[in-house]
Protein backbone atom coordinates (compact mmCIF):
# COMPACT_ATOMS: atom_id res chain seq x y z
CA UNK A 1 0.00 0.00 0.00
CA UNK A 2 1.79 3.18 -0.97
CA UNK A 3 0.94 6.38 0.97
CA UNK A 4 -0.38 9.24 -0.96
CA UNK A 5 1.09 13.29 -0.88
CA UNK A 6 -1.82 14.48 1.06
CA UNK A 7 -1.62 11.86 3.74
CA UNK A 8 2.27 12.49 3.70
CA UNK A 9 1.53 16.85 4.27
CA UNK A 10 -0.97 15.87 6.88
CA UNK A 11 0.86 13.40 9.00
CA UNK A 12 2.70 16.52 11.12
CA UNK A 13 -0.83 18.36 10.87
CA UNK A 14 -1.92 15.22 13.19
CA UNK A 15 0.99 14.98 15.20
CA UNK A 16 1.17 18.54 16.03
CA UNK A 17 -2.74 18.06 17.28
CA UNK A 18 -2.13 15.10 19.88
CA UNK A 19 0.89 17.10 20.80
CA UNK A 20 -1.48 19.92 21.62
CA UNK A 21 -3.78 17.50 23.09
CA UNK A 22 -1.29 16.15 25.46
CA UNK A 23 0.16 19.69 26.51
CA UNK A 24 -3.57 20.39 27.41
CA UNK A 25 -4.06 17.03 29.24
CA UNK A 26 -0.69 17.89 31.24
CA UNK A 27 -1.60 21.36 31.69
CA UNK A 28 -5.02 20.49 33.33
CA UNK A 29 -3.86 17.13 35.61
CA UNK A 30 -1.29 19.74 37.04
CA UNK A 31 -3.68 22.21 37.98
CA UNK A 32 -5.81 20.37 39.39
CA UNK A 33 -3.41 18.34 42.07
CA UNK A 34 -2.44 21.93 43.44
CA UNK A 35 -4.46 23.35 46.40
CA UNK A 36 -5.34 26.81 46.26
CA UNK A 37 -3.25 27.15 50.11
CA UNK A 38 -0.32 26.09 48.19
CA UNK A 39 0.00 28.94 46.02
CA UNK A 40 -1.45 31.77 49.14
CA UNK A 41 -4.98 31.88 47.87
CA UNK A 42 -7.81 31.40 49.70
CA UNK A 43 -10.15 28.42 49.01
CA UNK A 44 -13.68 29.57 50.03
CA UNK A 45 -16.81 27.80 50.44
CA UNK A 46 -17.88 27.33 46.99
CA UNK A 47 -14.94 25.80 45.16
CA UNK A 48 -15.63 22.72 43.09
CA UNK A 49 -13.14 22.38 40.98
CA UNK A 50 -10.08 20.24 42.01
CA UNK A 51 -7.28 22.30 42.73
CA UNK A 52 -7.04 25.87 40.91
CA UNK A 53 -9.01 27.15 38.36
CA UNK A 54 -8.30 28.09 34.78
CA UNK A 55 -8.51 32.21 36.36
CA UNK A 56 -6.16 31.34 38.79
CA UNK A 57 -3.66 29.89 37.07
CA UNK A 58 -4.07 32.84 34.52
CA UNK A 59 -3.93 35.41 37.45
CA UNK A 60 -0.93 33.68 39.04
CA UNK A 61 0.96 33.28 35.38
CA UNK A 62 -0.27 36.93 34.41
CA UNK A 63 -1.62 35.66 31.64
CA UNK A 64 -5.17 35.90 29.76
CA UNK A 65 -7.69 33.23 31.26
CA UNK A 66 -9.18 33.22 27.36
CA UNK A 67 -6.10 32.42 26.18
CA UNK A 68 -5.19 29.84 28.98
CA UNK A 69 -8.52 28.40 28.16
CA UNK A 70 -7.40 27.66 24.90
CA UNK A 71 -4.76 26.39 25.69
CA UNK A 72 -6.31 23.74 27.94
CA UNK A 73 -8.36 23.28 25.24
CA UNK A 74 -5.63 22.28 22.76
CA UNK A 75 -6.33 25.15 20.45
CA UNK A 76 -3.64 25.73 18.15
CA UNK A 77 -1.97 28.98 19.56
CA UNK A 78 1.55 29.96 20.02
CA UNK A 79 3.19 29.77 23.51
CA UNK A 80 6.35 31.56 24.11
CA UNK A 81 9.11 30.91 26.29
CA UNK A 82 8.43 33.47 28.43
CA UNK A 83 4.28 31.80 29.27
CA UNK A 84 5.76 28.51 29.51
CA UNK A 85 8.17 29.48 32.43
CA UNK A 86 5.35 31.25 34.03
CA UNK A 87 3.43 28.29 33.81
CA UNK A 88 6.07 25.94 35.33
CA UNK A 89 6.58 27.85 38.57
CA UNK A 90 2.96 28.84 38.75
CA UNK A 91 1.74 25.02 38.57
CA UNK A 92 4.97 24.07 41.01
CA UNK A 93 6.52 21.88 38.16
CA UNK A 94 9.95 19.73 39.24
CA UNK A 95 12.62 19.63 36.80
CA UNK A 96 11.26 16.81 35.30
CA UNK A 97 7.83 18.01 34.66
CA UNK A 98 9.26 21.24 33.37
CA UNK A 99 11.12 19.41 30.77
CA UNK A 100 8.29 17.74 30.00
CA UNK A 101 6.35 20.66 29.54
CA UNK A 102 8.69 22.65 27.28
CA UNK A 103 9.29 19.50 25.06
CA UNK A 104 5.61 18.97 24.60
CA UNK A 105 5.14 22.74 23.68
CA UNK A 106 8.16 22.15 21.31
CA UNK A 107 10.20 25.02 22.96
CA UNK A 108 13.54 25.31 24.16
CA UNK A 109 13.73 26.25 27.79
CA UNK A 110 16.71 28.96 28.22
CA UNK A 111 17.14 28.23 32.10
CA UNK A 112 19.90 27.19 33.48
CA UNK A 113 18.45 24.30 34.71
CA UNK A 114 17.78 23.23 31.07
CA UNK A 115 21.20 21.97 30.49
CA UNK A 116 25.08 23.42 31.47
CA UNK A 117 26.84 21.93 28.30
CA UNK A 118 29.10 24.90 28.32
CA UNK A 119 30.70 23.32 31.50
CA UNK A 120 33.25 20.65 30.79
CA UNK A 121 34.43 17.93 33.29
CA UNK A 122 37.97 19.92 33.13
CA UNK A 123 36.20 22.92 34.60
CA UNK A 124 34.43 20.78 37.52
CA UNK A 125 37.94 19.38 37.92
CA UNK A 126 39.61 23.29 38.11
CA UNK A 127 36.45 24.18 41.02
CA UNK A 128 37.48 21.05 43.22
CA UNK A 129 40.90 21.61 42.56
CA UNK A 130 40.41 25.49 43.70
CA UNK A 131 39.66 24.62 47.31
CA UNK A 132 39.49 25.71 50.24
CA UNK A 133 38.92 29.17 47.88
CA UNK A 134 35.12 29.41 46.72
CA UNK A 135 34.62 29.16 42.50
CA UNK A 136 31.84 29.17 40.64
CA UNK A 137 31.02 29.34 36.81
CA UNK A 138 28.37 32.29 35.90
CA UNK A 139 27.58 33.47 32.45
CA UNK A 140 26.65 37.05 32.16
CA UNK A 141 23.16 36.83 32.92
CA UNK A 142 24.29 35.57 36.61
CA UNK A 143 23.41 32.00 36.36
CA UNK A 144 25.68 29.99 38.39
CA UNK A 145 26.09 27.18 35.78
CA UNK A 146 28.87 25.15 38.55
CA UNK A 147 30.35 25.47 41.70
CA UNK A 148 32.99 23.91 44.02
CA UNK A 149 32.27 22.68 47.88
CA UNK A 150 33.53 26.06 49.60
CA UNK A 151 31.24 28.03 47.12
CA UNK A 152 27.98 26.28 47.74
CA UNK A 153 28.13 27.16 51.63
CA UNK A 154 29.48 30.86 51.06
CA UNK A 155 26.32 32.60 51.05
CA UNK A 156 23.34 30.10 51.46
CA UNK A 157 23.07 26.13 51.39
CA UNK A 158 23.12 26.53 47.40
CA UNK A 159 22.85 23.07 46.62
CA UNK A 160 19.14 23.74 48.48
CA UNK A 161 18.03 26.27 45.83
CA UNK A 162 16.13 24.82 42.83
CA UNK A 163 18.82 24.70 39.89
CA UNK A 164 16.49 27.18 38.00
CA UNK A 165 16.93 29.59 40.90
CA UNK A 166 20.57 29.36 40.71
CA UNK A 167 21.35 32.90 39.71
CA UNK A 168 22.87 35.40 41.72
CA UNK A 169 20.29 38.20 40.52
CA UNK A 170 17.67 36.20 41.68
CA UNK A 171 19.26 35.21 44.78
CA UNK A 172 20.68 38.83 46.26
CA UNK A 173 17.06 39.86 45.29
CA UNK A 174 14.90 36.98 46.62
CA UNK A 175 16.37 34.56 49.01
CA UNK A 176 16.79 35.95 52.42
CA UNK A 177 19.78 33.84 53.73
CA UNK A 178 21.90 34.94 50.55
CA UNK A 179 20.76 38.67 51.50
CA UNK A 180 21.87 38.22 55.12
CA UNK A 181 25.41 37.04 53.50
CA UNK A 182 26.25 40.05 51.80
CA UNK A 183 27.31 42.82 54.05
CA UNK A 184 27.09 45.78 52.05
CA UNK A 185 23.76 44.76 50.32
CA UNK A 186 21.90 47.70 48.97
CA UNK A 187 25.23 48.56 47.20
CA UNK A 188 25.88 45.42 45.58
CA UNK A 189 22.14 45.07 44.73
CA UNK A 190 22.32 48.59 42.64
CA UNK A 191 25.57 47.71 41.36
CA UNK A 192 24.23 44.45 39.89
CA UNK A 193 21.36 45.56 38.36
CA UNK A 194 23.64 47.87 36.48
CA UNK A 195 26.28 46.17 35.06
CA UNK A 196 23.47 43.38 34.29
CA UNK A 197 21.67 46.03 32.26
CA UNK A 198 25.43 46.74 30.96
CA UNK A 199 25.67 43.08 29.94
CA UNK A 200 21.89 42.88 28.44
CA UNK A 201 22.49 45.28 25.59
CA UNK A 202 24.15 42.49 23.85
CA UNK A 203 21.38 40.08 24.44
CA UNK A 204 18.38 41.80 23.46
CA UNK A 205 15.22 40.07 22.68
CA UNK A 206 16.73 36.88 23.75
CA UNK A 207 14.26 35.10 25.66
CA UNK A 208 16.23 34.26 28.85
CA UNK A 209 17.51 37.80 29.17
CA UNK A 210 13.92 39.07 29.17
CA UNK A 211 12.29 36.12 31.48
CA UNK A 212 15.23 37.01 34.27
CA UNK A 213 14.25 40.57 34.40
CA UNK A 214 10.74 40.26 33.89
CA UNK A 215 10.59 37.88 37.07
CA UNK A 216 13.13 40.29 39.06
CA UNK A 217 10.78 43.85 38.46
CA UNK A 218 7.70 41.24 39.53
CA UNK A 219 9.31 39.71 42.56
CA UNK A 220 11.29 42.25 44.08
CA UNK A 221 10.50 46.12 44.59
CA UNK A 222 14.10 47.03 44.87
CA UNK A 223 15.45 45.73 41.85
CA UNK A 224 12.08 47.48 39.96
CA UNK A 225 13.81 50.72 41.98
CA UNK A 226 17.48 49.90 40.59
CA UNK A 227 16.86 48.64 36.90
CA UNK A 228 14.81 52.22 36.53
CA UNK A 229 17.32 53.87 37.01
CA UNK A 230 19.28 52.72 34.17
CA UNK A 231 22.50 52.92 35.33
CA UNK A 232 25.52 51.33 33.58
CA UNK A 233 28.49 49.68 35.12
CA UNK A 234 31.18 48.03 33.72
CA UNK A 235 33.58 47.20 36.60
CA UNK A 236 33.25 45.02 39.40
CA UNK A 237 34.27 45.77 43.08
CA UNK A 238 37.47 43.64 43.96
CA UNK A 239 37.17 43.36 47.42
CA UNK A 240 33.72 41.28 48.67
CA UNK A 241 32.83 41.18 52.47
CA UNK A 242 30.26 38.53 53.69
CA UNK A 243 28.62 37.26 56.87
CA UNK A 244 29.32 33.97 56.62
CA UNK A 245 26.36 31.82 59.14
CA UNK A 246 29.21 28.85 59.75
CA UNK A 247 32.31 30.72 60.47
CA UNK A 248 31.66 34.59 60.40
CA UNK A 249 33.08 37.67 58.24
CA UNK A 250 34.77 36.89 55.34
CA UNK A 251 37.11 39.48 53.54
CA UNK A 252 37.92 37.75 50.15
CA UNK A 253 38.74 39.26 46.77
CA UNK A 254 37.07 38.45 43.40
CA UNK A 255 38.61 37.84 40.18
CA UNK A 256 36.82 36.91 37.10
CA UNK A 257 38.66 34.16 34.84
CA UNK A 258 36.80 34.33 31.23
CA UNK A 259 36.86 31.19 29.69
CA UNK A 260 36.06 32.61 26.69
CA UNK A 261 37.49 34.65 24.20
CA UNK A 262 34.53 36.95 24.29
CA UNK A 263 32.67 38.14 27.23
CA UNK A 264 30.67 35.27 28.35
CA UNK A 265 31.07 32.30 31.18
CA UNK A 266 33.55 33.40 33.60
CA UNK A 267 35.25 31.57 36.70
CA UNK A 268 34.70 33.49 39.59
CA UNK A 269 37.08 32.67 42.45
CA UNK A 270 37.26 34.75 46.00
CA UNK A 271 40.85 34.69 47.67
CA UNK A 272 41.08 36.02 51.30
CA UNK A 273 43.04 39.21 51.78
CA UNK A 274 43.90 38.48 55.75
CA UNK A 275 44.79 35.39 57.08
CA UNK A 276 41.93 35.39 59.53
CA UNK A 277 39.96 35.28 56.57
CA UNK A 278 42.23 32.48 54.93
CA UNK A 279 41.32 30.66 58.25
CA UNK A 280 37.71 30.80 58.16
CA UNK A 281 37.50 29.65 54.37
CA UNK A 282 39.70 26.53 55.36
CA UNK A 283 36.94 25.81 58.05
CA UNK A 284 34.35 26.31 55.83
CA UNK A 285 35.83 24.11 53.39
CA UNK A 286 35.84 21.39 56.11
CA UNK A 287 32.58 21.98 57.13
CA UNK A 288 31.12 21.73 53.54
CA UNK A 289 33.23 18.64 52.79
CA UNK A 290 32.76 16.63 55.98
CA UNK A 291 29.15 17.49 55.57
CA UNK A 292 28.53 19.21 59.17
CA UNK A 293 26.61 22.14 57.88
CA UNK A 294 23.08 22.00 56.78
CA UNK A 295 20.39 25.42 56.19
CA UNK A 296 19.30 24.12 59.60
CA UNK A 297 22.50 23.76 61.40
Amino acid sequence: MTTTASETKASPVRSACIRRQELAAFLRSRRERITPEEVGLPRGTRRRTPGLRREEVAQLSAVGVTWYTWLEQARDIQVSVQVLDALARTLLLDASERAHLFQLAEAVDPTPAASCTGVTPAMYEMLRALEPLPACVQNSRYDILAYNRTYARLLCDLDAVPPEDRNCMILVYTHPEWQRSIVHLEETRRLMAAKLRASMAGHLGEPAWKMLVKRLTTESPEFRANWERYEVVGVRTRTKQFLNQYVGFLSLDHTDLWLKPETGARMVTYVPTDEESRHRLAELHDLARTGAVSPNS
